[in-house]
This record gives C-alpha cells, sequence and structure tokens, in this order.
C-alpha cells in the first residue's frame, strides 16, 4: 500500500475528516489573531480604556459561549473542545498583551523595563502559568491593578472554564448517544 492510499483512506474518514478541519480552522484563527497582534498598528491607551478591556473580556465570554453550544452539539465534542480551548486562551492571551503593551507606552513607568510587544506577550504568559520570573515586574497602580485582574481571570478560566468545556463535552457526548439509541 502505497502512501497516498493510506492518507486518502484516513481521509475518507468523517471523524478523522472534522478533526482535520477544526485543527485547520482552530490554527488559522489563532495565527491571525497572533499576526493581527504584532502587524496592526497600536499607539497608546486613551479615555475608556478600562471599558475597552472589559469589551474584550465580554467577547472571551461570548467566543467562548459560542464554542460551549457547538461542543454540546457537534458530532465529535472532543475535538470542538481542543478547538474552543485554543481558540479562547489565544484571544485572552492577546488581550491582556495588548492592555499590557499599550499601558507601557501611555505611561512608560508602569513596568520596570520598556515593553515591546514580545515582552508584552512574555509578561501575560508568565503571569498566566504563575511563574513570575521577576525580569519584567509592573510597578504602576494601573499596571498592577490590570495583572491582578488577569490572574483572577486566570483562575478562572483555568477552574470554571475547563469545567464548562468538560461538562459541554460529556453533555455532547451524551447527545450523541441518545441520537445513536435505536427507537
Amino acid at each position: 500500500m502505497d502512501q497516498r492510499t493510506t492518507a486518502g483512506a484516513w481521509l475518507r474518514s468523517p471523524a478523522r475528516r472534522d478533526a482535520l478541519v477544526s485543527l485547520v480552522r482552530s490554527t488559522l484563527v489563532c495565527l491571525a489573531v497572533i499576526a493581527g497582534y504584532f502587524a496592526l498598528p497600536m499607539h497608546h491607551l486613551g479615555p475608556g480604556s478600562g471599558l475597552r478591556l472589559a469589551a474584550g473580556l465580554a467577547l472571551v465570554a461570548a467566543v467562548l459561549s459560542w464554542h460551549l453550544r457547538e461542543i454540546t452539539h457537534s458530532p465529535h465534542p472532543r475535538v470542538r473542545a481542543v478547538e474552543a480551548l485554543a481558540v479562547t486562551l489565544t484571544v485572552f492571551f492577546i488581550l491582556f498583551a495588548t492592555t499590557y503593551f499599550l499601558l507601557e507606552r501611555s505611561a512608560p513607568a508602569s513596568f520596570n523595563v520598556p515593553m515591546t510587544r514580545l515582552d508584552a506577550a512574555y509578561f501575560t504568559v508568565t503571569v498566566f502559568a504563575t511563574v513570575g520570573f521577576g525580569d519584567i515586574v509592573a510597578v504602576s497602580q494601573t499596571a498592577r491593578i490590570v495583572a491582578t485582574l488577569q490572574m483572577v481571570a486566570d483562575l478562572v478560566l483555568v477552574g470554571v472554564v475547563a469545567k464548562m468545556v468538560v461538562g459541554a463535552v460529556q453533555a455532547g457526548l451524551a447527545h450523541r448517544q441518545d441520537e445513536a439509541w435505536p427507537r
């Protein structure tokens, strides 16, 4: 059997094809969000920045809600759950990285070092992972408030959201079993 036949047989399986489509879709969305973060012009925080952060968090919640509904109705809920987590985490991380980057540009004394976009993304991940190397430190009260908000949101994301995704997967699997049960 040659390799083309093996690959073709693998893709003929609807479950595998759906998994591949989901993987490609979530990868493209994540790459687009990350590329936008590094490529789009960003200048400084302005009036209403707190409202924009709140709106961004509401957007993360909306994306997650949409994904949870998709998970429960999907024939492959586990695959959709992986996609949901990848996209939700990426949007969440970029939201806080953008906030830190713009905060540093608006108030240069907010952190102990000037931050590039990569530094802001790095700081976001170190706060999320609770590593805190100490090479970048929130110095101003505003930066500390945002970092504290991120820490609380991280705990919610890890605890509550993970439980919600697992629950949606279980509901999706139960829904799938109900449909397969002969009547």
